[in-house]
């Protein structure tokens, strides 16, 4: 299993850092965490498209963890070749009012070659092609919901979310957790800074903590980070 990370910011535009999105490979499957703006183009600068995704997993329905989502589609539909394989959406409650409020003003994302599904996932598992995806809700909006990924090895994604015990359950012992930490050390509701995430990494023992949705308060941090945390970067791949 791999991760790419394919963004580590914020809504806030940056040219270092591009909105949270994640891309996950494993033996059979291909699958997004997010897909912010300007995912679609980072994929192809990574060397994938659109027809490589198999999954895309939504982990709330903020613009900086959605806007490429009609692109996405849109490109599926009248790219270089139409999609054929099937694509499945998974997100928290309201996933399917979601895509329909998509679809009402964009009525040509609808899919023509391919078959779509969408699952509202709050809290559950589902098995794919050796792949078994674990969802909790989380402490952000009313849909979000953090993301474990298994396949002999596990990489957990917190999405935004301020402390919330299901999160530390579902992350329990995972190689990697991929943590949004928002901001070092000013505390904002709804979101983690490193006081609340080391409360979190206490009650998970993750192997690994990546730091990723960063604001620009992490351009002036001064202190020293120690294992198990890594600042993520724009285009950092892990290996499990």
């Amino acid at each position: 299993m791999k991760v790419k990370i394919l963004g580590t910011g914020t809504s806030i535009p940056s040219l270092e850092r591009g909105s949270s999105s994640y891309l996950v490979t494993t033996k059979n499957i291909k699958l997004l965490v997010d897909i912010g703006p300007a995912v679609v183009r980072r994929l192809l600068e990574y060397g994938f498209s659109v027809e490589d995704i198999d999954v895309i997993v939504v982990t709330h329905f903020h613009v900086d963890h959605t806007a490429d989502l009609a692109t996405f589609l849109f490109a599926c539909n009248y790219g270089i070749t139409q999609r054929t394989k099937p694509l499945l959406i998974i997100g928290g409650q309201g996933t399917r009012t979601f895509y329909r409020g998509l679809l009402n003003v964009y009525p040509w994302i609808e899919p023509k070659s391919y078959t779509l599904t969408l699952k509202s996932m709050s809290r559950g598992m589902l098995k794919i092609d050796g792949l078994t995806i674990k969802t909790a809700h989380t402490n952000h909006n009313p849909e979000s919901v953090a993301v474990r990924l298994e396949e002999g090895k596990a990489v957990t994604f917190s999405g935004d979310t301020d402390y919330a015990k299901s999160l530390a359950r579902l992350a329990s012992k995972t190689d990697i957790l991929v943590a949004e930490c928002s901001f070092p050390e000013r505390k904002v509701k709804g979101h983690l800074n490193l006081a609340t995430l080391e409360r979190l990494v206490k009650e998970a023992c993750p192997k690994k903590v990546i730091l990723s949705h960063l604001y620009p308060d992490w351009d002036h941090f001064m202190g020293v980070l120690h294992s198990p945390y890594l600042i993520a970067e724009d285009g950092l791949e892990v290996e499990l």
